[in-house]
């Protein structure tokens, strides 16, 4: 009799061995994540805005932390952007326009990323982390660390029961969801060309043929803020007519002054390199770049550049947003 339950015993340990639950999901994701050295996974991004909502393709490969590509392509006007990590530094490219700009960063360790395994495992590790089991799936609840956007509070991670992650859900905090990435297809054991990870597999060589022309929106529509830091104010206007076009310069001054200049962004004949001390930012519809006293990104067919010794970056970024929100508001009277 005893030998019978003994047998029994065993059985039900063993049974219990290797069974995912909530106490040790966190780790098999931990332990997944570890044994990716290479991986490339592809999905969807939605990036909440007040009442706007813009949605990306979005492809990810990663290579060791030391070679990282992330392709962005707009859902609604199929523009893509790519930010790249390689041995020669960190860009954000823009193939279309033949411009990259070339930051001297720590991206991506500096901030939490939905897209990238081992941020989503660095901040799991960083945070006494909430578990629990739904459906057929497990939601692992982090702390998040995004130095340019002070609201956004935390993250929920699903995962299937093998800890495949399935889904990553950003909230600001007021609870409301801000980012949602859903994955659609992941490989952690990929391979990749020797070529991949490097500047020119990027570029577009045959951009600028018969593209002068396209998709040119109208230099008469001046876009405006809706978000102006506290006693701000907008007290000139300057339009100068150049080969390319109109520039628009737009001087706001008070408590926080900056200055916005607009302008429909260009077709280069030959690629350009920016360089800049800052970081990436996925700014609504684009990818900006973010230096400690200015802003750049394009939107909608046009440059924009924001410049202020002022601002914080949270701030620069705030009235970025805003403008995204609309197409064009005439504030003359």
């Amino acid at each position: 009799m005893k030998k019978v339950l003994f047998l029994i015993m065993a059985l039900f340990l063993f049974s219990g061995c290797g069974k995912t639950t909530e106490k040790n999901i966190s780790d098999e994701f931990i332990k997944k994540v570890n044994r990716a050295e290479k991986y490339h996974l592809q999905g969807t991004m939605e990036i909440i805005n007040s009442d706007d909502t813009f949605k990306y393709n979005i492809d990810v490969s990663y290579n060791n932390g030391k070679e990282i590509r992330v392709n962005l392509v707009n859902k609604i006007n199929e523009h893509e952007q790519v930010i790249l990590k390689n041995n020669d530094g960190v860009y954000v490219v823009t193939p279309s326009l033949n411009k990259s700009f070339k930051f001297q960063s720590e991206w991506p360790t500096n901030s939490s990323q939905s897209y990238l395994l081992h941020n989503l495992k660095k901040d799991i590790k960083n945070d006494k982390v909430e578990t629990k089991k739904i459906d057929d799936k497990f939601q692992i609840k982090a702390k998040v660390d995004y130095p340019n956007n002070s609201s956004l509070k935390y993250e929920k991670i699903i995962v299937d029961k093998n800890g495949n992650l399935k889904e990553v859900q950003i909230y600001d905090k007021d609870d409301k969801q801000k980012i949602i990435l859903k994955i659609n297809k992941i490989d952690l054991k990929a391979n990749f060309d020797n070529d991949y990870f490097k500047l020119n597999s990027i570029i577009d060589e045959n951009c600028c043929e018969n593209k002068k022309t396209e998709e040119t929106s109208s230099t008469e529509d001046i876009t405006y803020p809706l978000y102006l830091p506290t006693e701000t104010y907008l007290t000139s206007k300057d339009v100068i007519n150049t080969e390319e076009g109109a520039r628009t310069i737009l001087t706001f001054t008070g408590s926080k002054p900056f200055i916005l200049v607009e302008e429909t962004a260009q077709i280069n004949d030959e690629f350009e390199i920016i360089p800049v001390y800052g970081d990436p930012e996925i700014l609504n519809d684009s990818v900006a770049s973010l230096s400690s006293s200015s802003l750049s990104w394009t939107s909608n067919n046009k440059e924009y550049y924001l410049t202020s010794s002022d601002l914080t970056n949270e701030e620069m970024l705030s009235v970025a947003a805003s403008i995204n929100n609309i197409t064009a508001v005439n504030m003359e009277k």
